[in-house]
């Protein structure tokens, strides 16, 4: 399935029905009055957060949404029958942003949360209404209201506990392989991933989400590699496992390092702060304990003070790692800036 994490739909509530003009006309009630009911209410537009789906993909296809009208009144006084809301499921993390102003509408960031994006017009009155002491037999009725229109944009933001990060190649789709059923894509060559991925990693009768983000290069703040794109996913994680690759053929550690704290401190002064937690990937190769201790003592003096080993395709050290990813899970708040409307460049 392609992951599409932005679209533009455009939304209409129904119609609300009219109003009738009707009189009573019974047996020895010649002069019965007027009886016509009101208009049903037009049907809604309402978006749903939905765990069953996974992309916008189907916004790219189906653009305009349109309530259902309400049914006109009846004599009788009888009311018109209101429509029915039309529901659209979307991505848990969806964000609704009115496209004309760019204000944030709805934030979906959690499950079976719902939003109206347009509501259905209110039904028209019937000739009931209408009636006044000189006007004792009104012609005229209401025809129903028109619904609200928008022209919107739904913008996708990950919601996961763990975001996975690093430099392209690090190792992160092979880690969450080993953690988790994800069918995420690996490789020996940068960029194998080119969306972000979800996983689940089940531990004592407990689900941890994690995120795997496409490697970032310097300058993703600024859309390098598409990192802007990435980046804003980011924002949805409470704890940050920062993958760093001991491949010979791998940037030096601490460059690794620096380039990725840097994007995220000129994407955010926030997302800099979360909890990250810094492992060495790949330590299959590097079996010299030595060389191990030294880049720990080398980390340290730029203050990574809690470091971690781990290979993903070798499945070492990597549950270790999720039970220090539940301890700081335990102490982590959840994100404060995961609402803020993301838009390109």
């Amino acid at each position: 399935m392609q992951f599409v994490d932005e679209a533009v739909i455009e939304v209409t509530g129904g119609h609300g029905g009219k109003g009738c003009v009707s009189f009573r006309r019974e047996a020895h009630v010649p002069l019965g009055g007027p009886d016509g009911g009101d208009g049903g209410r037009g049907g809604d537009v309402i978006a749903i957060a939905d765990t069953g789906v996974a992309t916008l993909m189907d916004h790219r296809y189906k653009r305009f949404y349109r309530g259902a009208d309400g049914a006109g009144g009846g004599g009788a006084r009888r009311t018109g029958r209101d429509a029915d809301a039309i529901i659209i499921p979307m991505p848990v993390g969806t964000q609704v942003i009115d496209e004309n102003t760019g204000a944030l509408l709805y934030d979906l960031d959690e499950v079976g949360k719902t939003a109206v994006l347009a509501a259905g017009g209110m039904g028209g009155q019937g000739n009931t209404h209408y009636t006044t002491p000189t006007r004792q037999a009104p012609r005229i009725s209401q025809p129903g209201m028109d619904g609200e229109q928008r022209r919107l944009r739904l913008n996708l933001k990950l919601v996961a506990d763990v975001g996975v990060i690093g430099l392209p190649n690090a190792g992160k789709s092979t880690l969450l392989r080993a953690l988790t059923n994800s069918q995420a894509k690996v490789g020996d060559y940068p960029f194998t991933t080119l969306v972000p991925n979800l996983g689940v990693y089940r531990r004592f009768e407990r689900d941890i989400v994690l995120a795997d983000i496409p490697g970032l290069i310097e300058g993703a703040h600024d859309g390098a590699g598409l990192g802007d794109r990435f980046l804003k996913h980011v924002e949805r994680t409470r704890v940050l496992i920062h993958l760093i690759s001991l491949s010979p053929d791998a940037k030096d550690p601490l460059e690794a390092y620096r380039i990725v704290n840097d994007e995220l401190r000129q994407w955010s002064s926030a997302l800099a702060a979360y909890p990250q937690i810094v492992v060495l990937n790949k330590v299959d190769l590097v079996p010299d304990e030595a060389e191990r201790t030294l880049w720990r003592e080398e980390l340290a003096k730029i203050g990574v003070t809690e470091l971690y080993f781990a290979s993903g395709l070798a499945r070492e050290g990597v549950h270790h790692l999720m039970n220090v990813v539940a301890r700081h899970l335990e102490l982590t708040e959840e994100p404060t800036i995961s609402s803020e409307p993301w838009s390109p460049v």
